[in-house]
């Protein structure tokens, strides 16, 4: 280790003089050994961000260059933990300095003591290489794969099964070097892989105006920009409740504390609705919650702890949905270091790199064959986007806008007229859904792609036709065209709304979502026939059958209400002189 002493301190920046060190290296700062990170190196001046408040720390304190980069802890026992943004698990510094952590306190990332039954998958005399399976061990439920670490290949000289805590070596190479349960990785850089595959299957979020109409591939990138008060930390709550994914990763960047609150509070009393067991969703879930009332630089890193753990599980072959809420704050954070270190601000203050950060942290989803498991693994990035006055136009959003193939847009007006969740159909757009309809169309119904695009062409009709009516009014249209509107007012309120609230319109499967969008559009197809055949309007809207399509949402047993409603129907149009479809 490298020592030196503090030249000067701007807030989170601290600039040490005559240390001898590398971009990213991870230092130790002042008499409390604050944890920092070298953002800078100008001649003898090297510039720190430090991830805690640098209150008190002055010149001539020393700082210790650890000549490691900032890396995070991978292996078993990760699941269900709680962390800040550097992999601290905050309860266990809660019970070292109580609700407020102190500073230079740290913690290790995964417990020391905690032993785990350990399977081997290789012998003795056998090959190895980087990613490679050495053996197996059960974390909640699940086979976390013990994989060789990426910087390590040869021939197992030793290996052991039986209870081991993760830093005690299982194995050793011929070479000497030894194995563990557990290993490190700098945040900063992507993990490697053998190929990146394309996205062909969808990430089912149990969302309808998701799966329906912009759906997300695994491996893919999402963004759900919105104002204040638009529903983005409800909707990425409830992508995070009932998306199909193996594992989540939550990352909550620089948001309130009384929202992270509530995932924290309530993630681990709901029950996972993917497990036959019962299990709870918090089993299969990793929550970094780094609050707007932490230290600025602490947000920064926290995102790339995220995405490391959801690569590290991504790697064993399994799905991972990594919800960041929001890119905004962590670009704020960006724009803060930036200006104490007096670079040239770009637009709106944010640094002109702040592209190329968005893009390389978006660049790292995907769906890929691992280096050393079979089956393909991905992670799939949800990255909520806070625009100052819900203006899109605002670099952050429009760097992230160019970089995502799925655009869920909320608007604003749809959340002051309680229509949640509050995404635009105008707006909101998915370059991944053409290659889905066709996994659509096998695996739950044939009529997908055909009946997406009819529902995609009557919202767009019925905007035109609202921008008609602002003018005219509706009573001055002809009867079809204010059919046309009944029936895309059917779809809004009850295929569109979903309520994150209640039991059963929470989560909404592929089945159940297509089930209801072929009773609304079949609904229309045979009032438009009985309009045809003399039948008025008011005749249509006041049918008991179009009353209770409102109700499939709501009901545990949509099947059976679908045959009533589709009988009543009949019976409807059969009164009116509509013939039966």
């Amino acid at each position: 280790m490298s020592e030196a002493e503090i030249y000067k301190v701007s807030g989170p920046v601290v600039v040490a003089e005559n240390l001898d060190a590398q971009m990213y290296d991870v230092v130790k700062v002042g008499e409390e050994g604050l944890m920092g990170e070298v953002i800078e190196i100008e001649g003898e001046k090297t510039s720190i961000q430090v991830y805690e408040d640098t209150t008190g720390v002055k010149p001539g304190e020393k700082v210790v260059n650890t000549g490691q980069p900032l890396s995070v802890e991978l292996g078993p026992g990760i699941l269900s933990s709680i962390y800040d943004g550097l992999q601290r698990p905050l309860p266990v510094l809660e019970e070292k300095t109580g609700e407020f952590i102190s500073r230079g306190e740290d913690a290790d990332g995964i417990s020391r003591d905690k032993k785990w039954e350990f399977e081997a998958h290789v012998e003795e005399g056998e090959e190895v290489e980087k990613g490679d399976v050495l053996g197996v061990v059960e974390e909640k439920g699940k086979a976390h794969r013990i994989l060789v670490p990426p910087d390590r290949s040869g021939t197992i000289d030793t290996i052991e099964e039986g209870e081991f805590t993760v830093d005690e070596t299982v194995a050793e190479l011929e070479s000497g070097e030894e194995l563990r349960l557990m290993h490190e990785w700098p945040i900063r850089e992507a993990r490697e892989v053998t190929e990146k595959l394309d996205p062909g299957v969808p990430l089912v979020t149990g969302q309808r105006i998701l799966d329906g109409l912009f759906p997300l591939a695994k491996g893919g990138a999402a963004a759900i920009p919105g104002g204040f008060g638009t529903g983005k930390t409800v909707t990425q709550q409830s992508l995070a409740k009932w998306s199909d994914a193996d594992i989540i990763v939550y990352i909550g960047c620089g948001e309130r504390g009384n929202e992270m609150t509530e995932v924290l509070d309530e993630f681990p009393e709901l029950e996972d609705p993917w497990s036959e067991e019962g299990k709870k969703l918090m089993e299969r879930t990793i929550l970094i919650a780094n609050t707007s009332n932490m230290p600025v630089a602490a947000r920064e890193a926290s995102i790339y702890t995220g995405i490391t753990m959801a690569e590290y599980y991504r790697d064993q072959g399994y799905d991972v949905a990594l919800m960041a809420d929001s890119t905004s704050r962590w670009a704020e954070a960006m724009r803060e270091i930036s200006s104490r270190l007096e670079e040239m601000p770009g637009e709106r203050g944010y640094p002109a790199y702040l592209a190329s950060r968005l893009a390389e942290f978006y660049e790292r989803a995907g769906r890929v064959e691992p280096l050393g498991v079979e089956e393909p693994g991905s992670v799939s990035v949800i990255g909520a986007v806070s625009p100052p006055g819900g203006d899109f136009t605002e670099p952050v959003t429009q760097n992230t806008l160019r970089v995502v193939k799925a655009f869920w847009a909320l608007d604003k007006d749809l959340a002051n007229k309680r229509h949640f969740p509050a995404i635009s159909w105008t707006d909101s757009y998915s370059e991944y859904d053409e290659r889905l309809n066709e996994w659509f169309e096998e695996e739950v119904d044939e009529e997908w792609g055909e009946r997406i695009l009819e529902v995609k062409q009557l919202l767009q009709r019925d905007e035109e036709l609202q921008q008609t009516v602002q003018l005219v009014g509706k009573d001055a249209l002809p009867e079809g065209q204010r059919l046309t509107l009944e029936t895309a007012r059917m779809v809004k309120e009850f295929f569109l709304q979903q309520n994150a609230f209640h039991p059963v319109d929470t989560f909404c499967s592929p089945e159940k979502t297509i089930d209801i969008l072929k009773v609304i559009l079949d609904f229309g197809d045979r009032a438009e026939q009985a309009m045809e055949e003399g039948a008025a309007l008011e005749e249509i809207t006041g049918l008991e059958s179009k009353q209770m399509v409102s109700d499939i949402k709501f009901e545990e047993d949509y099947e059976t209400l679908i045959g009533d409603i589709r009988e009543q129907m009949d019976e409807d149009f059969e009164n009116i002189g509509g013939e039966a479809l």
